[in-house]
């Protein structure tokens, strides 16, 4: 039950999904979590869930794909924190439109939702971890920043993109001792998919290849990212953690 004990966590998107159950799980592991997604009140409920179960979290809006909105957050966590540990990149959309479906407006929101947050998140949280010398910045790409499914072609770029970014960051703060990972979930029950899921023909269509035969539940995926923020994950970066259920094996 501490895994992350005085660890400062910022997770996006944790309002829902996997976003929540990532902020629950670190609560329960110890650190204090920093409860940001664009949903204020829902995000609110998920810390005062957190706070009444005996664990610590701040809710705080958060747009991720704008740079005043992560410095104001990354200076409200310090005062009141002090410090930054680990990094959930986690807030993201779907869009599942080809390449002449996908309009430009779309390409642009996806890429910046998606992909621009990571690299907002990381910038404005490096200062702060340097401070430590130490710190794990995960970031929630997919298998479909593995491989590609001749649609979602903004969605795969995106992603394809957070899995990149992820080896450069790391190759470059590992002076800093500063991790830096990905985790690439396959199909996950979530709000963001509860409608496709409810399909059982788009079930079968979406599962694919996924050697178990069934989408991940949300909490499967947030104990790979509590392994990375934890010290047990101390000599991985760079790395991809793929968590989906054999998808990618065949």
């Amino acid at each position: 039950m501490n895994r992350l004990s005085n660890k400062v966590a910022i997770v996006t998107g944790a309002a829902r999904g996997m976003g929540r159950e990532e902020a629950r799980l670190f609560a329960k592991e110890g650190a204090k979590v920093v409860v940001a997604d664009i949903i204020e009140n829902e995000a609110e409920e998920v810390a005062k869930e957190i706070i009444k179960n005996g664990g610590e979290a701040m809710p705080f809006k958060l747009d991720v794909s704008k740079a005043k909105n992560w410095e104001k957050m990354v200076e409200e966590v310090t005062k009141k924190w002090g410090k930054i540990d680990v990094l959930v990149n986690n807030a993201g959309i779907l869009s599942l439109a080809g390449i002449e479906d996908t309009t430009e407006d779309e390409w642009d929101k996806v890429m910046s939702i998606n992909a621009k947050s990571n690299f907002l998140g990381i910038k404005y949280v490096l200062p702060v971890m340097k401070k430590s010398s130490k710190g794990s910045i995960i970031n929630i790409s997919s298998i479909y920043g593995l491989i590609g499914s001749g649609a979602a072609v903004a969605y795969h770029a995106s992603k394809g993109a957070v899995r990149l970014l992820t080896k450069t960051v790391a190759a470059e703060l590992a002076k800093y001792n500063i991790r830096v990972n990905s985790i690439h979930p396959g199909v996950i029950r979530t709000s963001m998919t509860d409608e496709l899921l409810k399909d059982p023909a788009n079930t079968k269509s979406l599962l694919g290849t996924t050697i178990l035969g069934r989408p991940a539940e949300a909490i499967e995926v947030a104990n790979g990212a509590l392994f990375l923020a934890s010290d047990e994950s101390s000599f991985m970066t760079g790395s991809e953690l793929v968590i989906d259920g054999g998808y990618t094996a065949l």
